[in-house]
């Protein structure tokens, strides 16, 4: 079983994260990192049933408050679980609690996982930015995780390679 918890406090900034959680997955998206990262969309309303994804990684809406979005997982092959956000007073938390089967216990240590913590580490920069105006100090990715996306940029069709966003480690 896999508990992958993210979480940060923004002091005297918990009216500003119910509006920014509902900003996910639309046209307006202002918790979504968008620098080199695939963006997350859902596929309709924000009501249980409704698609969602980003890159490889599909889900359905499970439950939707203002506080709380819980996504049940659909792909990739192998992972069977769910992942959150949740806003409890002034704190942000992304979690993810999954069994893997198959071929996902292979791709989750070795790849999922390094991927999944940047790119939430962004998301959570993002939201500090878009609720204090400022991030001190931004998550660096790893060397790992600059290997993993030079990787997938070198297997990306060559338009993607040339468009693709890259950011400095």
């Amino acid at each position: 079983m896999v508990r992958n918890v993210h979480t940060r406090r923004f002091p005297g900034a918990s009216a500003h994260l119910i509006p920014l959680l509902d900003t996910l997955g639309t046209p307006g998206d202002r918790l979504w990192p968008v620098a080199g990262w695939p963006p997350t969309r859902l596929d309709g309303p924000r009501v249980p049933g409704t698609t969602a994804g980003h890159g490889p990684v599909r889900y359905v809406l499970e439950e939707a408050a203002p506080d709380r979005l819980r996504f049940r997982f659909t792909a990739p092959r192998g992972v069977e679980g769910h992942h959150e956000f949740t806003v409890d007073g002034d704190a942000l938390t992304h979690v993810l609690a999954a069994s893997l089967h198959g071929p996902a216990r292979l791709t989750w240590p070795l790849f999922f996982r390094p991927m999944h913590d940047a790119l939430l580490e962004d998301l959570l920069d993002r939201a500090e930015h878009a609720v204090t105006g400022g991030v001190a100090p931004p998550a660096r990715w790893s060397p790992y995780v600059r290997f993993l996306r030079a990787l997938i940029r070198a297997s990306a069709p060559s338009k993607s390679r040339r468009t693709a966003a890259r950011r400095p480690g």
